[in-house]
C-alpha cells in the first residue's frame, strides 16, 4: 500500500477545500452576517493541515485501482466532516450528525435533507449547502487531477474509482487534460443555465444555488416549496438542463469537435431520451386524468421525470399525491438513473442495456445452443470484463439494498417510507415517497437510519466497492503503519 501518495492526495483534497470554503465567507461578507467567520475558520484550519500533509512529497507516484478506490473513499468521508463543522459551529444544524447527514447529502449530490425550515438557514450556509452539489458533481478528485500536476500513468486509477458508470477512458493521452476538458464542459454548462435563469428573471443568488443543485444534479433548493415557487418558464430550463447533465459528457466531447453523427448515434443516450419520453407521456396522461390542465400537467410531469431519472430531486410538486402508475414510474427511475459518465447518480442506463442485451443472448442461446453472438454497444463489442463488472454490481447493489432496507426497518416506520427512503439515498435521488417524500424530510428518522442512510448516499455515489473496500480487514492491516501490521501483510 502506497501510504504517502494516499497522504499527499488527503493533503490536497483538504486544501481545495479550504480554498472552496471561503466563497461562502465571501458571500457573508456581501450580506453582512456573523456565520462567515465560522466558515473562515474552518477553512483556515483544514489549509494549515492540507499544508502539513503535502509539505513533504510522496516519492513514489505510482499506485494502483486499489489505492485509488481507498483515497477516493476517504477523500469524500474527510470532505464531508470537514464541511459539516460551520454548520455546528454556526448552530444552524447543532447536530453533528444532522450536519453530516446534509453535507454528505450535499456532496454525494443527494439532496436528501433534515431541515424543516431551509430559509431559516443564513446566506452563507445556504451558498454552501448548494455549493457541495456543485463540487461533488463532477468530482473534487477529478478537480485534483485537472489542477494539481501529478506524473505517473496511473492516474486514472483515481478517476474510475470516483466517476460513476461502468467504466471511464480517456478522452485524450493524458488524464490531466481529459480532466480538464470534463470541468470546461461542466462549467460551460453551469454558466449557460445561470445566465438563462437571470434572463428568465430569477434573483442572482436563488439562480446560483439553483445552477450548482442543477449541474451537480443534487437536489438541494433554498426554499421550503423547492422549485414550486418559481415561474413555469423557469421551471421548464431547469428542466432542460437536469436532463443535460444527465447525458454522458463524453456526447459533449464528441459535439464540441464537430463529430456530431458519433455524439448522437451514442446508444445510452438514445436510450435515455427515449425513457425520459416515454416516463414523461404515461404519468402526463395520468395527471391529465386527474383533471389538471394541459400545459400544468405537461410542466410537472417533465419536470419530475427529469428531476427523478438524473437523480436530481428537485420537486414542484408532491408527488407522492399522484397515482399509484405515475408513482411506481417515478420508483422505477430512481433506479434506472442517468448516464455513465454523467453527473447524475443511479444504476445508469448503459448497465441496465448491458444487463437487457445479456439475457437477450442468453434466451437466443438456448433457441440456437451453437450460435456465437457478441454483445454490442454503439456498435462496439462489450469486453467480457464489463460485462461480469456489470453483473457484480446487480448483484453488489442488491445486497447493500436489502441490507439497509433491513437496518431502517428496525424503525418500525411504513415499508414504502423504508424501501423509498433507501432506494433516494443509494440512489443519489433526494425524496421518496410517504415520510420520506418531497413534502417531508429526513429529520425525523433517528441517529442509526440516519448513519445507514449517510452510508448509502456514499456507496451510491461511489459505486460501492470504493467504499465497502473500507470494510476489508488486510486493507487496514497494509494501511497502518503498525510493525504487527506489516508482519501480519507480509
Amino acid at each position: 500500500m502506497n501510504r504517502a501518495i494516499i497522504r499527499y492526495i488527503l493533503g490536497n483534497v483538504l486544501k481545495i477545500e479550504a480554498a472552496l470554503m471561503l466563497l461562502p465567507c465571501i458571500v457573508s461578507v456581501f450580506y453582512n452576517e456573523t456565520e462567515g467567520m465560522y466558515f473562515l475558520l474552518v477553512a483556515v484550519l483544514s489549509g494549515v493541515l492540507g499544508i502539513a500533509m503535502t509539505i513533504k512529497k510522496a516519492e513514489n507516484t505510482v499506485f494502483y485501482l486499489k489505492e485509488g478506490c481507498i483515497t477516493t473513499a476517504l477523500s469524500w468521508i474527510i470532505l464531508s466532516i470537514v464541511g459539516a463543522v460551520p454548520f455546528v459551529l454556526t448552530g444552524e444544524i447543532p447536530s453533528f450528525t444532522d450536519a453530516l447527514f446534509e453535507t454528505i447529502s450535499g456532496f454525494t449530490t443527494t439532496g436528501a435533507s433534515i431541515l424543516n425550515d431551509v430559509e431559516a438557514l443564513s446566506h452563507c450556509s445556504l451558498f454552501w449547502r448548494s455549493f457541495t452539489h456543485w463540487i461533488g458533481g463532477m468530482g473534487v478528485l477529478v478537480f485534483l487531477l485537472a489542477i494539481v500536476p501529478m506524473s505517473g500513468g496511473s492516474n486514472i486509477n483515481l478517476m474510475k474509482a470516483e466517476s460513476p458508470g461502468p467504466s471511464v477512458g480517456k478522452l485524450v493521452p493524458k488524464m490531466k487534460y481529459t480532466a480538464r476538458i470534463l470541468y470546461l464542459i461542466y462549467f460551460a454548462l453551469s454558466i449557460l443555465e445561470l445566465v438563462l435563469l437571470l434572463i428568465g428573471g430569477m434573483p442572482f443568488f436563488d439562480a446560483i444555488t439553483t445552477t450548482f443543485g442543477t449541474a451537480g444534479t443534487g437536489g438541494f433548493g433554498i426554499k421550503n416549496s423547492s422549485i414550486a415557487g418559481y415561474a413555469p418558464h423557469l421551471q421548464w430550463i431547469i428542466t432542460i438542463f437536469m436532463i443535460l447533465f444527465g447525458v454522458n459528457f463524453n456526447a459533449y466531447y464528441l459535439i464540441l469537435f464537430r463529430q456530431f453523427k458519433k455524439a448522437f448515434s451514442m446508444e445510452e443516450v438514445r436510450a435515455y431520451i427515449l425513457i425520459i419520453l416515454a416516463a414523461t407521456g404515461i404519468i402526463f396522461v395520468e395527471l391529465l386524468k386527474s383533471s389538471m390542465q394541459v400545459f400544468d400537467a405537461l410542466t410537472h410531469s417533465a419536470f419530475q421525470v427529469a428531476s427523478i431519472i438524473t437523480t436530481t430531486g428537485f420537486s414542484t410538486v408532491d408527488f407522492n399525491e399522484w397515482s399509484g402508475a405515475s408513482k411506481t414510474i417515478l420508483v422505477l427511475l430512481m433506479f434506472i438513473g442517468a448516464c455513465a459518465g454523467s453527473t447524475g447518480g443511479g444504476i445508469k442506463v448503459s448497465r441496465f442495456i448491458t444487463v437487457i442485451k445479456t439475457v437477450i443472448k442468453e434466451i437466443n442461446s438456448y433457441i440456437h445452443p451453437r450460435s456465437i453472438k457478441k454483445i454490442k454497444l454503439d456498435g462496439k463489442p462489450i469486453e467480457h470484463e464489463v460485462i461480469r463488472a456489470t453483473n457484480v454490481y446487480f448483484i453488489t447493489f442488491l445486497i447493500v439494498f436489502s441490507f439497509s432496507v433491513l437496518a431502517v426497518s428496525f424503525e418500525e416506520k411504513d415499508m414504502v417510507t423504508n424501501f423509498t427512503a433507501v432506494a433516494a439515498t443509494i440512489n443519489n435521488i433526494g425524496p421518496g415517497l410517504e415520510l420520506a417524500g418531497p413534502s417531508q424530510n429526513f429529520s425525523h428518522f433517528n441517529h442509526f437510519t440516519k448513519y445507514v442512510l449517510m452510508f448509502d448516499m456514499l456507496a451510491g455515489r461511489l459505486e460501492l466497492f470504493p467504499l465497502l473496500l473500507l470494510f476489508v480487514p488486510s486493507i487496514w492491516k497494509e494501511f497502518l503503519p503498525c510493525k504487527e501490521c506489516k508482519k501480519k501483510a507480509s
